[in-house]
């Protein structure tokens, strides 16, 4: 009996000997395909390409504007909120959407990919409280499908476009990469989420990457071509603009009462030009080896109040704002400032524009808009 019971157990070790045979052929042939494709990749598209999600949203075509002209660039987009016409044309673009793996693997399969810009998310705070589910679907759910599907095609270096919503209220005048995470609403929880994720992958799946957080991306391309323009608008230096180009009636002033010098609020400004320098500099560290894991602040470290901003917008175009003076707004501290010394310290990074600049670019963006917008494909 022992002997039968041992040649049972032979013949079972030889058959698990033969599917491991069979694994392992498996194997070898995916591997074999997998650099077949990489050497078709770059027989077509050269060494590698930097794959943008959400490039043809604001700061993402702005993104894709400066980095056509160092990189191969792809962009992904479902064009929910973004403009196929802000997509820089020296840019291959495809329509699809990051949380389904149908649209994502043919883009890993054709191009040689060698790092993900992630920009695309649901970024409006008060609909975030009210949809949540939307929030953590299209934010945290889709960028997972996205990361798992880097991994299976041994893509390992990743650009995240975070914000500082997830800092939530803080109550020291500049705040630091290091600052307690406290986000208040669902659209900086969604954020800090991924955050949490990357920090994971980086542990278990070796994944390189580089967090940015910053609170108010603000003007437009130095040519007018391209700039801001969301349904609804939400941020100030539009609202302001659209104002003085007689689309709206008045400009609201939520507050008045705050402890800064002139009483209304102070947020951290920065050109959506200044943000896209500071990706590509994160994208050169990961790809030179200098960071394999790193969250900096974008800011302009000063801040400007409601009030700055209305006077400057004034003093740009030469007209003159109706403005109706409101109660507070429940949750709005009363300044909202980063610093940006760690990535100035450690990638040489800093704002560049001011907030006059800011603002002539973005007025001369909504002048060519009101033009020549409606007429563009």
């Amino acid at each position: 009996m022992t002997f039968l019971l041992g040649k049972r157990e032979s013949v079972g070790q030889f058959g698990a000997s033969i599917q491991e045979s069979e694994e392992l052929v498996s194997a070898l042939e995916n591997s074999v395909m997998t650099i077949v494709h990489q050497i078709v990749n770059v027989l077509n598209w050269g060494l590698y390409m930097i794959l943008v999600v959400g490039g043809a949203g604001y700061i993402g075509s702005h993104l894709v504007k400066e980095l056509v002209e160092k990189e191969e660039v792809i962009v992904l987009d479902n064009l929910s909120t973004g403009y196929r016409r802000l997509v820089d044309e020296q840019a291959v673009f495809v329509q699809g959407d990051l949380g389904n793996k149908a649209d994502l693997e043919p883009i890993f399969e054709k191009y040689p990919i060698q790092a993900v810009m992630h920009f695309a998310a649901n970024s409006l705070v008060g609909e975030s409280v009210v949809n949540p589910l939307k929030y953590y679907q299209n934010n945290v759910a889709a960028t997972l499908t996205l990361l798992e599907t880097m991994l299976k095609y041994n893509v390992k270096n990743f650009i995240f476009s975070s914000t500082a919503a997830t800092y939530g209220i803080p109550n020291v005048e500049l705040i630091t990469e290091d600052y307690p995470t406290n986000p208040i609403n669902p659209y900086g929880r969604s954020k800090l989420m991924i955050e949490q994720i990357l920090a994971d992958f980086a542990s278990a799946y070796g994944l390189n990457y580089v967090v940015l957080r910053y609170f108010n991306a603000a003007g437009a391309y130095e040519s007018g071509e391209i700039g801001e323009d969301h349904n609804p608008e939400t941020h100030l230096i539009p609202i302001v603009l659209q104002h003085l180009l007689g689309q709206r009636d008045k400009i609201s002033v939520f507050g008045t009462d705050y402890n800064t010098p002139d009483g209304t609020c102070i947020r951290d400004y920065i050109h959506v030009t200044d943000l896209a320098k500071a990706h590509i500099l994160a994208l050169e560290a990961l790809l030179t080896g200098k960071k394999k894991t790193a969250i900096y602040n974008l800011g302009n470290g000063l801040g400007y109040s409601v009030k700055k901003v209305i006077e400057t917008c004034e003093k740009v175009t030469g007209r003159k704002a109706v403005i109706e003076y409101t109660d507070r707004r429940p949750g709005d501290p009363a300044r909202l400032v980063a610093s940006s010394q760690k990535i100035y310290e450690e990638l040489g990074w800093k704002a560049e524009y001011s907030l006059e600049q800011i603002i002539e670019s973005a007025w001369k963006w909504h002048q060519w808009k009101g033009t020549k917008w409606s007429s563009c494909p």
